[in-house]
């Protein structure tokens, strides 16, 4: 056991996008994991607590932990997992989807269901089933203006590349591919599978993210930034696989809004990171202490003004009509949770949670043992 206290990550396994919610739970631990640990229970069980205790006692003991948050809740979390010893405690209910790989092998399923006193649910019966069906409005209401939001950004984008200078656009590629890269010797006898996560979200609370805990003191940052339509994320994009065409391990954080393209790429090998920092939804490198972007690239000196004077007027509108639909599917998603603390209160009012704690003690004790 360690004297110094272990670091803690913060991710976002899972989101809420203009595809809905959007899962990359499978790659939450790897395929050759210790001990998974999948908690199931309904709202208010204590599974984010549970799992926050056993974080607690695992950092206090000198264990690096990584935390993944919930995208509907982005103080609460979905998974907790230890990587020096391959274990993790995951959400098991909708919709936090896993495919357990090795049931009972490495999988094992927690039912903190067996804690509640059923006759105090089954009093709020009608009350749960109308705060579910609300909740689930209010989701489907959410991700249908993060919908028509992104109709309103793909206008917004299609005029900005139209004005690009694709052979400024390459040349800034072709000499950040090569610096990122520079002097790496090819690895072409392994192909390390990417991992791919959310290092921010949009959520109740607002657009949140935790890279600050993802970079760290000592990495060479390039920052990238530009307005949609520039191409920021398609450069990201080819930096990471610029990196796994070499053999590389990346870790690929996903745009929260366009979850099928990569806001960030971190090279572990090379303690190299590459970010979007573009508002509203990316990061500011300079925000954070001890970190200073390497290099700075701004991808909006490749746009023609003359060609975004033309169309000055549709960026305008374009823009707004995206902000005030983003602000109304978080305002939505913040209804949401109103609705689903409600639904937690019925619950809370018929756990056991003497008996939560434990089976939180019989855990730790399992868990420590892998340590040994």
């Amino acid at each position: 056991m360690s004297n110094e206290v272990g670091s803690v990550r913060k991710v976002f396994p899972g989101g809420n996008t203009t595809q809905g919610f959007y899962s990359l739970f499978n790659y939450i631990i790897d395929k050759d994991a210790t001990r998974v640990f999948v908690i199931k229970g309904g709202p208010g069980v204590g599974k984010s607590t549970f799992m926050k205790a056993i974080k607690n006692e695992m950092v206090a003991r000198g264990f690096d932990v990584e935390e993944h948050h919930c995208s509907s809740d982005p103080e609460s979390l979905d998974g907790l997992v230890i990587p020096s010893i391959g274990v993790a405690l995951l959400d098991g209910t909708a919709p936090h989807v896993y495919d357990p790989r090795n049931p009972g092998v490495v999988e094992e399923i927690i039912h903190l269901g067996d804690y509640w006193d059923e006759s105090k649910i089954v009093e709020r019966r009608d009350d749960v089933i109308r705060a579910r069906q609300r909740s689930s409005r209010l989701f489907k209401i959410a991700y249908s203006l993060l919908k028509e939001s992104k109709v309103a950004y793909d206008e917004w984008k299609s005029y900005v590349s139209e004005s690009v200078d694709r052979a400024k656009y390459n040349r800034i590629r072709k000499i950040l591919l090569e610096s990122v890269l520079e002097g790496i010797v090819g690895n072409y006898t392994t192909a390390p599978e990417p991992r791919h996560l959310f290092g921010s979200s949009i959520t109740p609370k607002g657009l949140w993210n935790y890279i600050d805990t993802l970079i760290t003191s000592g990495m060479k940052v390039y920052s990238v930034k530009g307005e949609p339509g520039t191409g920021v994320k398609e450069l990201v994009g080819r930096v990471a696989m610029g990196a796994e065409e070499l053999g590389l391990f990346t870790e690929q954080y996903h745009c929260p809004f366009e979850p099928d393209k990569i806001d960030m790429v971190i090279i572990p090998a090379i303690r190299t990171a590459v970010v979007n920092t573009t508002q509203p939804f990316h990061f500011d490198v300079d925000s954070l202490e001890g970190v200073e972007a390497f290099e700075k690239i701004d991808l909006d000196y490749t746009k023609n003004s003359g060609i975004l004077e033309i169309y000055r007027d549709e960026i305008d509108d374009a823009k707004a009509r995206f902000n005030v639909l983003l602000d109304k599917a978080i305002a939505h998603l913040a209804q949401a949770m109103e609705v689903h603390d409600e639904i937690e209160k019925y619950y809370i009012e018929a756990m056991d949670f003497e008996g939560i704690n434990k089976k939180h003690d019989e855990i730790l004790k399992r868990i420590l043992k892998y340590t040994e």
